[in-house]
């Protein structure tokens, strides 16, 4: 009796534990195969390429290699004496324009006002002058706006809040129009982006929240889903010669889940944490509370 009371235990010990590990085998099993998270993740940011709008000397740099930047800091100067010289020759044309209006003007009311004396033909040309006139004037002061403006544009400032890096710029550099001098990384645009599989999409929705973990950082950041992708490369399909599709003919049995960019706005971030663009982080998509 005793015996079979101890093969009883254990037959029941033995289905509990194969009934535990069914029970955990289907959790993992869930969890690596449905479940919407991913190691493949990437923290990211906006890159603007900071470029001087006129051309010249760098006299001054303002910041340092990743110094933080707020929106309208003036990040390098340009030497503006020739922009200043431009700008008073625009202005003195100007004035030269309104003198030449003003006379212009006088001109034609005095032959307005001889009525029948002077012919039609004398007051259209007086007309015709005065118009020239204007328009003389117009151009000179769209000139002097234009002086103004690239004698403002030598001093180069921030379009966006973020920190300059990659900073090689020193003062004496001759500087061209549109070529780029620093990086900054647009702080206000820093998100997460994971590349979840294809398989995992429709458990994904946008506000679901999102548990974000930096490798190398203990705390764990929250957010919520963006956006999703609304398209990715496909790497099988090319245009020919003729415009038309041409299709890679080999086909791998082996099929894996392609990638989909899925973007993560951060709710808060741990005081503590720096966030640096390009770093890896592992992200899970949790359901809707």
């Amino acid at each position: 009796m005793k015996k079979k009371i101890q093969l009883a235990g254990r037959v029941l010990v033995t289905i509990i534990l194969v009934m535990c590990a069914a029970f955990v085998g289907r959790e993992l099993w869930q969890h690596y195969m449905n479940d919407p998270w991913t190691r493949d993740a990437r923290v990211r940011a906006d890159i603007v390429a900071v470029a001087p709008d006129v051309s010249g000397l760098v006299s001054e740099v303002l910041v340092k290699d990743n110094d933080a930047v707020k929106k309208g800091d003036i990040l390098f100067r340009i030497d503006s004496r020739r922009f200043q010289i431009a700008m008073e020759q625009a202005q003195a044309a100007a004035e030269g324009a309104k003198a030449t209006l003003e006379q212009a003007t006088r001109d034609r009311q005095r032959r307005d006002q001889l009525g029948g004396v002077i012919s039609q033909q004398q007051k259209e040309v007086s007309q015709a002058a005065e118009a020239q006139a204007q328009a003389s004037y117009l151009g000179a002061n769209a000139n002097l706006e234009l002086a103004r403006l690239n004698r403002e544009r030598s001093e180069v400032r921030a379009p966006v809040n973020g920190t300059i890096t990659n900073l090689s710029l020193r003062p004496g550099n001759y500087v061209t129009t549109g070529s780029a001098q620093m990086a900054l990384v647009d702080t206000d645009s820093l998100r997460v982006e994971g590349y979840f599989e294809e398989t995992k999409l429709a458990r994904i929705h946008i506000g679901n929240p999102v548990s974000v973990k930096l490798i190398g950082q203990s705390e764990m950041i929250k957010g919520h889903v963006e956006s999703v992708a609304a398209g990715i490369e496909d790497r099988e399909r090319t245009a020919g010669s003729g415009l038309l599709a041409n299709i890679n003919p080999t086909f791998s049995w082996v099929r894996l889940a392609q990638r989909i960019p899925v973007r993560i706005a951060f709710d808060n971030v741990p005081l503590g944490i720096q966030l640096v663009a390009g770093m890896t982080a592992t992200v899970a998509v949790l359901p809707d509370n």
